[in-house]
């Protein structure tokens, strides 16, 4: 005959696993990033060439760079433009990146982690403990867990100016914040962020999620 604790437990740990199918689900929805962006007259693809360069002359000539870069030259492909040498683009695209230190957040979860099956740890044996609550035992349904972890706010920014006066046609930024501080993984997303409904709407800042299986791993 199943008592009334361990009927209570049963509950909690459905509870418990329905929680953290939700937080993967969530997880599964993709990048998420907040993009602005302001327009002038950015002219047309047709007869257009551009360049990518560094914001930031400590990036030019790094291999990092040009690794990102390249994806920057990809979507300004895509969208018709046609690449050519900085001397020679009519269109010149300065681009930098970069993701902050980090802050530390704290989150309370209401009750400890499954005692036999905790997420991304595998089998954990059940350990008694002695307790000002219940029957003298550690009850693992109702410790509350406290838990640290760290968050960055990455970003990009994105100018197009005319070469041949340096006239500004376009500024955009992404940011994001995220659980990850590789670049390898950040700058992909922010830049297919950038380039999703390019250029948008001038004056608007909009959330653009980046699909799941467009990703690179963290």
């Amino acid at each position: 005959m199943t008592n009334g604790k361990t009927k209570r437990g049963m509950a909690l740990r459905a509870a418990a696993a329905s929680l953290l199918l939700l937080g993967l689900s969530a997880c599964a929805t993709g990048f998420r990033a907040d993009v602005s962006r302001f327009q002038s007259q950015l002219p047309a693809p047709e007869g257009q060439s551009f360049a990518v360069v560094a914001d930031d002359p400590a990036l030019a000539g790094g291999l990092e760079f040009s690794q990102y870069a390249q994806l920057v030259d990809q979507q300004m492909e895509r969208l018709g433009y046609r690449e050519a040498s900085p001397e020679s683009a009519t269109l010149l695209v300065r681009f930098d990146y970069g993701v902050d230190n980090g802050r530390e957040r704290i989150r309370s979860t209401g009750f400890a982690r499954d005692p036999f099956w905790g997420p991304w740890h595998g089998y954990r044996p059940y350990r008694y403990r002695s307790s000002m609550w219940g029957y003298g035992w550690y009850d693992p349904w109702f410790d509350n867990d406290v838990e640290s972890y760290t968050v960055y706010t990455s970003g990009i920014d994105l100018k197009i100016d005319r070469a041949a006066d340096g006239q500004r046609l376009f500024e955009g930024k992404a940011e994001a914040v995220s659980a990850s501080n590789r670049l390898q993984y950040l700058v992909p997303n922010l830049v297919e962020a950038m380039f999703t409904d390019f250029p948008g709407n001038s004056g608007e800042t909009v959330r653009i999620t980046v699909a799941p299986e467009k990703t690179t791993r963290r």
